[in-house]
């Protein structure tokens, strides 16, 4: 086995620290400079990763992502054990990580080995490739948490509409698909009118503009949709809330469109509508792994495959400048 990772690692300086600047470049890293101890229990050989919008700004530094460094970029990764120190893992087993602080606090994914707690790995559910796991990535894994949450409240096919804010994005067009194939009626809204069908193809029943809905700065709306995931935040979030029917149901995951939210109590006390925040990166392992397995029961691989292409380890840097750009969509794997 090779001694030598190649891996794309942010370093800071003292004179860096300052204004929260960093580099991000290639290393070929010796395997003892990976995690040792409790930290690196488990040694896999990774074969693929992703690029979500979450590792965008981690490479290009637009946003604080990292917590510490030097830092491994790449919040997922796929691959096959090699070493394993723990009695749950043992060398050949097929596993991914996603989230868990990966990219912010644990050495990440891009990087051709890596040592990890065990605590954070789980085994790739039977019927995946490890290409196909980081083609999902965290992005349609937080899309299936976010379905999950719509399921839960009680969203019935057949019966409710369900709105996907960003749906030409990694999370937003698996959430279309997703829905669609359960028999929900999908309104995409994409500020890219070129990419409708695209939109079509996953499922969608119906693409509008993010003007198309635009509450005016109303809190309480027209009922326009039982349940939403929205990706934006922001302004974008409010519109989605006001509109939202009575007893219905907002997954809120990103922050896209900003961070602020400025709506009122309303549409919470008088249509008893529920803004569900979630998260990705922190999830029990039992809802993981549930969520995982319904990816593997419901996500139609071919058409996985056709919003999902496979990019090469040294394209990252462009890539992730691409992506905040708007100039890519759907799923990005990445072969290392």
């Amino acid at each position: 086995m090779t001694q030598t990772t190649r891996a794309l690692i942010a370093r800071q300086t003292e004179d860096q620290a300052k204004s929260r600047k960093y580099d991000v470049g290639f290393e070929d890293l010796p395997l003892s400079d990976l995690p040792q101890g409790e930290a690196g229990e488990v040694l896999v050989r990774i074969s693929h990763s992703a690029l979500n919008y979450k590792d965008a700004l981690a490479i290009t530094g637009r946003a604080p992502i990292i917590r510490k460094f030097p830092m491994v970029l790449g919040i997922d990764l796929a691959g096959e054990v090699v070493e394993s120190a723990s009695a749950e893992f043992t060398p050949g087993d097929q596993v991914l990580v996603n989230g868990y602080g990966l990219s912010e606090t644990l050495w990440g994914g891009y990087s051709q080995f890596q040592r990890l707690p065990a605590r954070v790995v789980q085994k790739l559910p039977a019927g995946f490739t490890p290409e196909q796991a980081m083609q999902i990535g965290t992005a349609g894994y937080t899309a299936m948490l976010c379905v999950m949450a719509l399921t839960d409240h009680g969203l019935e096919p057949g019966r409710d509409n369900v709105l996907v804010t960003g749906a030409t994005g990694g999370v937003g067009s698996v959430a279309v698909s997703l829905l669609a194939k359960a028999g929900y009626s999908v309104t995409a809204v994409t500020g890219r009118s070129e990419q409708a069908g695209f939109l079509k193809d996953l499922g969608a029943a119906e693409v509008v503009s993010r003007d198309d809905i635009d509450a005016g700065g109303r809190p309480m709306a027209r009922e326009a949709w039982s349940g939403a995931i929205d990706v934006a935040g922001g302004k974008l979030l409010a519109d989605v809330i006001a509109q939202t029917r009575y007893d219905g149901i907002v997954a809120a995951c990103g922050m896209a469109g900003g961070g602020e939210l400025n709506t009122t109590v309303y549409p919470f006390i008088l249509r008893g509508v529920t803004l569900r925040g979630v998260d990705s990166v922190m999830v029990p392992m039992a809802r993981r792994i549930r969520a995982w397995d319904r990816l593997a029961a419901e996500l139609d691989r071919d058409l996985l495959a056709e919003l999902s292409e496979t990019r090469d380890f040294a394209e990252l840097p462009q890539l992730g400048a691409d992506l905040l750009d708007g100039k890519l969509k759907g799923r990005i794997a990445i072969a290392l």
